[in-house]
């Protein structure tokens, strides 16, 4: 039973857990909800974590005891330090925000209705490096049981042996209070629901069975198959239990010399990292949110996703089940040293309000770990365990010795090697102070800690310092190691440490990143920093609230950074034409030559996470020079204003893969074109309409002309009213943007906006000077793509 009805109120009142309060006047709210994404943006607030609230929080739901002997509350995230009462009992504490947990509460229920109360202590707002939200985001449920039960997360399925012709299953079965003489029965059905395989045993405490599966429908993100295996208990013939639990079947290796294989075929991992917050809607993300968001990125090329730094949600993996994307799942951004939330760096500089979890990490990270691995290793998306973060600077030991805080280097992070040789490093990890923890140590645990619960994935790290990392022993205690930024490292990791498979998990969304990955057959492949902007980590920046690094801004809308990796990470044809004025752009003209391009010919082998200004409109000043870009994979493209050829190009005549044209402005059409693939800019004209896409839940709404054209230079605000439907958020995707979230307007940015709704029932959007008309809107979560539904709302005469 899901318990999505809640009472809510910020602050901290008295006798808040007693059955007997009065809640009349707490706001009602639906779960999964995030109280801070509410709130308005604060300059005095800290901008690693967005620039908006935490505070205290209480919850409280009333819910009927269900007709079982065991009963247990699921819930899957509350951000943070919860404390759960049950009929004014406490029962349970939490302080990870990022792990479910499961609370006992068979035999304190009421027959006759229990109140469920929720403080959540999230006072420390500031204590991660990116917006974290607060309160209830993930969904709670009620799981009943009888005396003979599986518990939560009581079953494990894995596939030892998978090959075209056959897969044996192995369905590990854990079973609470099991008697002489009870049964475990496992079916397991394919997705169109086939039954394909049984097995019938002797019910113990910990029950193994071994299935076979012929002609196997193997996972893959281009075939992701998702199979059911129905787990039956029975006891003197009467069924007393039944869990069902989805996974798939695939195989997965990394080599040290040819990088990662899924299913015996040679992968390239083309992924991105996310974070868990969703824009305006915050940390309590509707699937829907994801499901448009997820789809993009495959339209990207991308088929991997880093959940960084922390577990992701349940409903987020199993879309990536469904939708085929490999996970990487981190556990943790601290282990036993605190980073400085503000600023990396002066890990120690941590006050109140930016303490963190590792306050908790000597005492729940085990728990926690534990945890994550058995409620999410049935997802065949999982294919990788992260221990940690870029956790090496937070032991002063180890920063001293990569030489990165060497007054005497005078080179960059990012393109040069350190400045010591391996005996120089070797050396200097044996004489400097190692501090109350050894990374090693801690490595080892964690790694010894995922392994006792599922060898079935490799254990990772995302290792900022890698030379340190090698030397330490920080790395012997995983099977793949990372590197974060460190291309410039992966011959070297090969060379010095040949058995330990290495990849990118942090990498800037450059060409030249990728080039470095397909270079070299033993790099598995790289994570992307990042695939959708996210809010927090701006401290110093206001009023940009949001991290700009993304494929995607954060309101899902497509940025050029997703334009570049489209033409690297797919093979369908792709052309993306922008312009900005030279003035802006990073480029010098030679109007003798016509060459339009960095006066340093190799500076784009050193751009980091934010892409260049540019536009993709054609309204500019008359004469004014242009630079204009195309984004393609497409060898040769030609470009034409007003049908006039200014000539083609060839893409191997630009090593930062690049097409570039020096244009006066001319109104018109600028159009891009080569044998495959288009794409065209045309100055619009005023705009008089809002032409409006409902997609699932998202609303979005772009100024257009008279000609039905873009609008995309001009700015108006927009206001949203809902019948039926709730708006959950309004957004603009702009990074600088710090109007409200929960607003019923939005001034755009390039003339479009975005609104998500819950529920079905009618929107109208409206305009300066444009009117509004209503139309229908379903907004409940759904599963994989559906068709958009595409209403232009015209102005007003």
């Amino acid at each position: 039973m899901n318990l999505a009805e809640w009472r809510f109120r910020r602050g901290d009142p008295s006798g808040a857990a007693m059955p007997a309060f009065d809640d009349g006047e707490w706001r009602a709210v639906t779960v999964p909800h995030d109280w801070s994404v509410e709130a308005p943006f604060d300059s005095e607030l800290e901008g690693a974590t967005g620039y908006l609230p935490g505070g205290i929080g209480w919850y409280r739901t009333t819910f009927s005891a269900p007709d079982t002997t065991v009963a247990q509350l699921v819930f899957d995230g509350v951000y943070n330090n919860a404390t759960v009462y049950l009929n004014g009992e406490r029962v349970a504490e939490h302080p990870y925000g990022y792990s479910p947990f499961v609370v006992e509460v068979g035999g304190r229920l009421h027959p006759h209705g229990n109140v469920l109360a929720v403080r959540v202590d999230h006072s420390h707002y500031a204590d991660s490096r990116w917006y974290t939200g607060s309160g209830i985001y993930r969904p709670v449920k009620l799981v009943g049981g009888g005396a003979i039960h599986i518990p939560v997360w009581g079953t494990f399925v894995s596939t030892p042996e998978v090959s075209a012709d056959i897969a044996i299953v192995q369905v590990e079965t854990e079973i609470v209070g099991v008697a002489s003489g009870a049964l475990v029965k496992t079916d397991v059905f394919d997705g169109e629901g086939a039954h394909v395989a049984t097995s019938t045993t002797s019910a113990t405490s910990q029950t193994v069975q071994t299935l076979t599966v012929r002609r196997p429908y193997r996972w893959s993100p281009s075939t992701p198959h998702v199979y059911r295996a129905v787990s039956t208990v029975s006891f003197n013939g009467e069924v007393v239990d039944e869990v069902t639990t989805s996974f798939g079947i695939r195989s997965l290796r990394f080599d040290p010399d040819e990088g990662f294989f899924l299913n015996d075929e040679r992968m390239l991992i083309k992924g991105v990292c996310l974070h868990h917050d969703a824009g305006c809607v915050g940390a309590a993300v509707p699937r829907d949110v994801w499901r448009r968001r997820l789809a993009a990125l495959r339209d990207a090329g991308a088929n991997a996703v880093r959940i960084s730094h922390n577990p992701g949600a349940e409903e987020f993996l199993d879309l990536c089940d469904e939708m085929g994307f490999l996970v990487q799942e981190e556990f943790f951004d601290e282990w036993d040293n605190p980073k400085d939330k503000r600023k990396n760096g002066n890990e120690q500089s941590v006050d109140t309000i930016t303490r963190g979890y590792v306050e908790h990490f000597q005492e729940w990270g085990e728990r926690d770990l534990k945890t994550v691995i058995r409620a999410h290793r049935n997802h065949p998306s999982i294919f990788q365990w992260s221990i940690g973060n870029e956790i090496e600077w937070t032991y002063p030991r180890n920063v001293e010795a990569t030489g990165f805080f060497d007054a005497d280097w005078t080179g960059n992070y990012f393109w040069e090697q350190p400045p010591h040789s391996r005996a120089q490093i070797q050396d200097m990890l044996t004489t400097l102070p190692r501090g109350d923890h050894d990374i090693a140590e801690t490595a080892r645990t964690l790694a010894a800690w995922t392994r006792e619960l599922d060898t079935t994935r490799p254990v990772v790290a995302n290792c900022i310092l890698p030379s340190a990392s090698y030397e330490a022993g920080f790395a012997e205690a995983l099977d793949v190691i990372g590197f974060s930024y460190r291309r410039v490292m992966y011959d070297y990791g090969h060379e010095h440490f040949p058995n330990l498979p290495l990849m990118g998990t942090e990498n800037l969304p450059q060409w030249h990143e990728w080039k470095a990955v397909i270079e070299r057959d033993f790099v598995a492949g790289t994570f992307l920093w990042t695939g959708i902007d996210y809010l927090g980590e701006s401290d110093g920046q206001w009023p940009i609230t949001t991290t700009r690094s993304g494929l995607l801004d954060r309101a899902g809308f497509r940025k050029t950074a997703f334009h570049m990796m489209k033409t690297l990470w797919s093979n369908e044809p792709h052309l993306h034409l922008t312009a900005q004025t030279l003035k802006r752009s990073p480029y010098v003209h030679d109007p003798t030559t016509g060459f339009i391009g960095e006066s340093d010919a190799d500076a784009w082998q050193r751009k980091l996470w934010f892409w260049h200004d540019v536009t993709t409109h054609w309204n500019h000043s008359d004469g004014e020079m242009m630079a204009v870009e195309v984004y393609s994979n497409c060898p040769t493209v030609e470009l034409f204003l007003n049908d006039v050829s200014l000539g083609a190009k060839h893409l191997s005549d630009f090593d930062d893969r690049i097409y570039k044209w020096a244009v006066p402005f001319k109104a018109g059409t600028l159009e891009a074109r080569s044998r495959e693939a288009s794409d065209v800019l045309v100055t619009a004209g005023t705009a008089t309409a809002i032409d409006v896409v409902v997609d699932g839940c998202h609303v979005i709404s772009q100024l257009v002309d008279t000609a039905g054209r873009a609008v995309r230079h001009e700015e108006r605000e927009f206001v949203f009213a809902a019948s039926g439907a709730r708006i959950l958020g309004v957004d603009n995707g702009a990074p600088d943007s710090t109007q409200d979230f929960a607003a019923d307007r939005v001034t755009t940015s390039q003339g479009r906006a975005l609104m998500i709704i819950a529920g079905a029932g009618g929107v109208t959007v409206s305009g300066n000077g444009l009117s509004g008309m209503s139309v229908a809107v379903d907004g409940n979560e759904r599963v994989g793509r559906a068709d958009t539904v595409r209403t232009v709302i015209h102005a007003s005469a």
